[in-house]
């Protein structure tokens, strides 16, 4: 049994507490840069945290100052009731991460020697922890490969090596940063589930950085999005996908549409996408308000246009994401 699923201690009430985390990075001749700004984040363990933003909102160095790698300027971490600037060694025992895919593993040494070294740097007996091990390998698809040198091994593979050896120190708080970069679909498919399965088990609090929405809102139960160093949005991924549901439409035309009408149209739904499927226009758009709507049906009977379907357009966690980058916040 992991350490993870066997540790009776009594337990802080979550794996990860950020206060007013600050990070200020002074630049020569220039303006101090405020890469963090009064980050306020809490994670239970046993959960699935998707952290999501633009380039350059900040979430690297939030992971950085989490992880001990940089000194914030203010603020708080503390991971698992530990705090890594005071205790870096009681912190760091708690948490481990893929910050660089597979750039963090040995690729002469084979997956079942990496998982072994990590595990053992991290204070883990490979007698003791064999099963867990094989464990690993066999539910990442890698026993066949188990003792062929990473260096051997596809992009896909040496990606699930990386993720192995973060899950072999077996801690209760993971990072995971891009864990699908340069997977195929069918092997980003099997990552996905293996997560799911793994994040649901025991105490072990998963966080997943990545540019890619797809595997955010397969695997996360919870997004954080940041924008410009702070946390503009914090819910449940079906909660955010609720809140665009009844908002975006999609309109198709049995004719085409008026120039004179598009710009009309354009005035009150400025996002509006025109596009032809095959004979028929199809419009595509995000409303503010449920009243704009008639403002929409009626542009286009005025126009001498034929509405041939309307449908709500079901979102998902990428439209959410660039709607609330855009507007700044989920309310």
């Amino acid at each position: 049994m992991s350490r993870v699923l066997s540790d009776l201690k009594a337990r802080p009430r979550f794996a990860l507490e950020v206060k007013g985390l600050t990070k200020v990075f002074k630049r020569r001749r220039k303006e101090p840069l405020t890469a963090v700004d009064s980050l306020d984040l809490t994670i239970e363990p046993g959960s699935t945290i998707g952290l999501l933003g633009p380039n350059g909102a900040g979430k690297t160095t939030a992971i950085k100052c989490i992880l001990g790698l940089v000194r914030p300027t203010t603020g708080q971490v503390l991971i698992w009731g530990q705090d890594p600037t005071a205790h870096y060694g009681r912190a760091i025992q708690h948490v481990s991460a893929v910050l660089e895919g597979a750039r963090n593993i040995y690729w002469r040494m084979t997956p079942r020697e990496n998982a072994r070294l990590f595990a053992g740097l991290h204070g883990l007996d490979y007698r003791q922890h064999r099963d867990y091990i094989e464990g690993l390998l066999e539910r990442f698809g890698l026993q066949e490969k188990a003792d062929e040198p990473v260096l051997n091994l596809s992009t896909g593979m040496k990606q699930k090596v990386a993720v192995v050896c973060a899950l072999a120190k077996q801690t209760r708080l993971v990072f995971l940063d891009e864990p699908a970069l340069g997977l195929d679909i069918e092997t980003s498919l099997e990552l996905r589930s293996v997560l799911r399965e793994m994040a649901i088990e025991g105490d072990r609090a998963i966080v997943i950085s990545s540019h890619d929405m797809d595997v955010i809102q397969d695997v996360c139960e919870r997004v954080v999005i940041i924008k410009e160093g702070g946390v503009i949005a914090d819910d449940r991924v079906d909660n955010l996908l609720a809140l665009f549901r009844t908002k975006a439409y999609r309109f198709v035309l049995s004719d085409g549409l008026p120039e004179a009408v598009k710009q009309r149209l354009a005035a009150v739904v400025p996002s509006m996408e025109i596009g032809m499927r095959g004979q028929q226009t199809e419009l595509q758009f995000t409303l503010d308000a449920p009243d704009e709507l008639y403002q929409v049906i009626d542009l286009i009977r005025e126009g001498g246009s034929l509405i041939d379907s309307i449908a709500q357009k079901e979102p998902d966690l990428e439209d959410a994401f660039l709607r609330l980058i855009r507007d700044g916040d989920a309310q």
